[in-house]
């Protein structure tokens, strides 16, 4: 499970960076916002969803959650398990928040500019969450 987390997240970060990308240049070019560019939205929303079920998962079944349980005060204590325990799932539940509040958002919109800049505020926003609180040091 932590390994089907670990390689889904390197698709997750790869689709979100590159629909954050898609939106900031679709407002910097004033382009028409398209059924491509709703795609590319769409796409990020469903995997980091996947990512978030897939995360919980293994989550509820980690060692973290159980010595969080246990012993809460030793692992707030500890900045490396409280960020296993804490902080990146709190993060990344904040992060699919945005991203889906986003999604949500952009619908209601009816300027193609409008569109890709609700993308790009709240995709962008969430991806910088995502970023920050990666344990880097167990991805590689």
């Amino acid at each position: 499970m932590k390994d089907i987390h670990s390689y889904w997240a390197y698709l997750v970060l790869a689709i979100l960076i590159f629909a954050v990308f898609n939106a900031i240049t679709g407002v910097v070019k004033k382009r028409t916002f398209t059924d491509k560019d709703l795609r590319i939205g769409l796409f990020a929303l469903i995997v980091s969803h996947i990512q978030l079920l897939i995360g919980l998962g293994w989550y509820f079944m980690s060692d973290a959650y159980k010595l969080l349980k246990e012993d809460a005060a030793s692992v707030m204590s500890d900045s490396g398990m409280r960020l296993l325990s804490v902080e990146h799932p709190i993060m990344m539940i904040l992060a699919i928040v945005l991203i889906t509040i986003g999604w949500s958002k952009h619908k209601k919109k009816t300027e193609s500019i409008a569109k890709f800049k609700t993308f790009a505020i709240f995709y962008g926003i969430a991806l910088l969450l995502i970023l920050s609180r990666i344990p880097w040091s167990n991805w590689f």
